[in-house]
């Protein structure tokens, strides 16, 4: 199916089916346990009732998209890998052996790995050659990309929510690989939001405090060279993103429009869900927030988002290894809402939680 420009993708995504959603909150109230007891389990469910229509979401089949490319800001020594690691942990996923890869197999999950940009050919049937071209530009000069380059990317990540949903994944999360990524997604941070560079910006992967230092002033410089404006999200990508940002941003375009549930990772994938926000803010509506990531940044991004993760584990490894636990919690939350008994079935009086559902005592 030929795809359509990126426009038709933002403007037809819509809400929620709110009869859908009442209608698992009046079931969830009325299985045997206290009201809102199972709290945001609860929520969970009802979010993907209103995705769904109906009452009990599919999440048998589920996959992390990983997207992959390199950044040319890592000139600057903004990151304590050398370069080459994004090809060899690109390769590492489809191997099985990273912790993305082993944390997807042990809660079911398939990974999809997406060639976006990598800096060297990839030739393996495991990994999908989307290539833009082979690394951004650096920031610290001049833009990572041209804005055609950014709307394709983002396009890409659109095709590949319709190719997942054509091959009958229910459940899509957000990962990415690409050493000095935390630099570009800590710039597009400051340029959505106006936020400073200093709560934007953390060590990555392990800099030192004078490495760290210098961040900083790379993303003072980026943002001041190419001025991106915040009002345009796929400006601030082409000027201080990457091609795996701008990737994941249309991924999760692509979910909501296909009316997928898609889960934020950590850092760099909530700041590209930030991205897809400002495009449509609807977009919001199909994303849940798998952990906090560790990283500096990532409570700003979440705030400016207005989503709260569901775990804190201090995480801080990205590459969409959170995805497959919070696809857990999913299963979690769909088999209360088809599993659990009413108090009717039950035939349990529920008089005694009058007072607490009129004055939700339950939660005081």
């Amino acid at each position: 199916m030929p795809m359509k420009d990126l426009s038709h993708y933002i403007t037809g995504i819509r809400g929620l089916d709110s009869e859908a959603e009442a209608a698992a909150r009046c079931r969830l109230d009325s299985l045997v346990k206290p009201p809102g007891s199972l709290g945001r389990l609860e929520d969970v469910a009802a979010a993907l009732a209103g995705i769904s229509g109906g009452m009990v979401y599919d999440t048998s089949k589920r996959c992390v998209v990983i997207m992959s490319s390199d950044n040319g800001v890592v000139e600057e020594g903004v990151a304590s890998a050398p370069q080459d690691v994004t090809h060899m942990m690109t390769l590492g996923f489809v191997n099985g052996v990273t912790g993305a890869a082993v944390l997807a197999k042990r809660f079911g999950a398939d990974l999809i790995v997406v060639d976006m940009g990598v800096n060297a050919d990839i030739d393996h049937p495991g990994v999908k050659n989307r290539k833009i071209r082979k690394s951004t530009w650096n920031i610290a000069k001049g833009e990572a990309m041209t804005r055609d380059e950014a709307e394709r990317a983002i396009l890409t990540g659109v095709e590949i929510a319709i190719e997942a949903a054509g091959d009958g994944y229910t459940l899509v999360g957000a990962g990415e690989m690409g050493i000095g990524n935390t630099t570009t997604s800590s710039a597009v941070l400051c340029a959505l939001t106006g936020l400073p560079a200093e709560q934007a910006a953390g060590k990555g992967a392990g800099l030192n405090d004078e490495a760290y230092r210098h961040k900083i002033d790379v993303i003072h410089t980026a943002l001041a060279v190419n001025k991106p404006d915040p009002e345009d999200p796929v400006d601030v990508l082409a000027k201080v993103g990457g091609f795996d940002l701008a990737a994941m941003t249309g991924l999760y375009i692509g979910c909501a429009y296909l009316r997928i549930p898609v889960v934020i990772d950590g850092f760099i994938s909530i700041v590209a869900a930030l991205a897809a926000a400002r495009l449509n803010p609807a977009v919001k509506d199909y994303m849940f927030a798998s952990h906090a990531s560790y990283e500096h940044g990532f409570p700003h991004a979440a705030r400016a988002l207005g989503i709260e993760p569901y775990m804190d584990l201090r995480m801080r490894l990205g590459e969409g290894s959170g995805c497959p636990l919070m696809f857990a919690l999913m299963d979690a939350a769909c088999a209360v809402i088809r599993d659990m008994g009413t108090f009717e079935q039950a035939d349990i009086g529920d008089e005694y939680l009058n007072n607490i559902k009129e004055g939700d005592s339950f939660t005081v």
